[in-house]
């Protein structure tokens, strides 16, 4: 292990510790091929540029990362000038999105400075990577790995963390959560997703912040309820939700339910569907979610009265009701409704080949109205060129091997 210091007055003060290749267990046949072309490229600008957050935390766990982000000290201009199938997001904070195949996206995020006032939220300020390493919410997502040289950053002790099993708030706990409400539930779900516990200050800091969770917007809330409702431990991260009364501000409806051996038992059988989507590299269905969760809940008053489309808009209100303030698309929550009413046994008509043509519309790697970026500029046709006599090189062997392409990303820079 080695140690980066920094001068301070008259003293040598320690910034990180710097752990080898040999003193850890990320290795970068863990890491996304897209993802390590987009740091070489960066680096080869001679900036900085590591995976960072969770994507260390799940391979130190020896779990698959769903997600690559990257940090880097170039600005969110100078990463968009460096690819072609760059997109600038955000308003309160930049960031970029680096779009592929197969619907994914890599997050390049500029260092954040610490030069700012907690209280007034502010954090449009660029810094350097010893700052952003004490922007980070908790320790465990504070580390940084070089795919270049195999070393790992450690700016805020949270390899001790990892040894000891305790998820540590970076963030002052008097800010943390009422700066943004989100952090408690983000803690809930890495205490059960890694078995860690969580520290005595950040129980008391959650029961004392829980109703905060009312003022964030629905479109965030949503986004970490499908978080959570892809993670395969829903039945338990609701259960430690509900025991912080967090539940009852994310999910109101239903959170009456959690503890009901029903329910609990459709989540289990839920839970069990994403694992198995997960081992077999299979996409995980929105709509097969709800169906599965939400089925004990759905009651139908005199069905044999009502028409087919009847019971489908029933059965849809009541799914809209029990995700609220959640807003999902309605062509999955239709989706939904189809597999329950068939569940029950009820013929409906199928609107399947309507909400399959809006997903491939609103798919996340998708740019509405054009391709995906980087298949746009593959498939520009190629211009005609009059046949030139090419001049051979003397200096390039016959023999050499061309560079042959591993992603789609190097085969354009090639």
């Amino acid at each position: 292990m080695f140690t980066r210091y920094k001068q301070q007055g008259d003293k040598e003060v320690v910034v990180a510790r710097i752990y080898s290749s040999k003193e850890h267990t990320v290795r970068n046949s863990q890491i996304d091929k897209d993802a390590l072309w987009a740091i070489r490229k960066i680096q080869a600008q001679g900036a900085e540029a590591y995976i960072v957050g969770g994507a260390v935390r799940d391979m130190l766990l020896g779990r698959k990362p769903k997600d690559f982000d990257i940090a880097t000290s170039l600005s969110p201009r100078q990463v968009q000038k460096l690819f072609w199938n760059a997109r600038i997001i955000g308003r309160r904070f930049r960031i970029v999105h680096l779009y592929f195949n197969h619907d994914k996206i890599i997050e390049v995020t500029t260092f954040r400075s610490d030069e700012e006032n907690f209280e007034e939220g502010n954090n449009n300020i660029f810094g350097t990577i010893e700052q952003d390493a004490k922007r980070r919410d908790f320790s465990i997502n504070s580390l940084y790995y070089n795919p270049q040289n195999g070393q790992l950053l450690d700016f805020n002790n949270a390899m001790p963390d990892f040894k000891k099993r305790v998820i540590r708030s970076l963030i002052p706990l008097e800010y943390s959560f009422s700066e943004d409400p989100v952090r408690m539930l983000r803690a809930i779900k890495y205490h059960v997703t890694t078995g860690f516990s969580l520290k005595w200050d950040v129980k008391r800091a959650i029961k004392r912040n829980s109703e905060n969770l009312s003022h964030v917007s629905t479109s965030r809330l949503t986004e970490e309820v499908s978080k959570i409702l892809n993670s395969g431990c829903t039945r338990s991260i609701f259960s430690e939700m509900k025991k912080y009364k967090l539940l009852s501000y994310l999910l109101p409806c239903l959170s009456v339910y959690i503890g009901y051996p029903e329910v609990d038992r459709a989540l289990d059988v839920m839970d069990e569907y994403v694992r198995e989507c997960k081992r077999e590299n299979r996409d995980i269905e929105k709509s097969v979610l709800f169906s599965r969760f939400l089925k004990p809940l759905i009651v139908l008053d005199h069905p044999q009265d009502l028409s087919s489309e009847e019971r489908q808009k029933e059965v849809f209100r009541q799914i809209k009701v029990l995700l609220s303030p959640m807003t999902p698309p309605n062509y999955e929550i239709e989706r939904a409704a189809e597999l329950i009413l068939e569940e029950m046994g009820y013929k409906v008509k199928s609107k399947s080949k309507a909400a399959a043509a809006k997903v491939q519309g609103k798919k996340p790697g998708r740019i509405i109205g054009r391709k995906n970026a980087a298949q746009e500029e593959l498939s520009k046709p190629k211009k005609k060129k009059k046949k030139v006599k090419k001049k051979v090189n003397a200096s390039i062997p016959f023999d050499e091997e061309a560079p042959v392409a591993q992603t789609l990303a190097e085969s354009h820079d090639l």
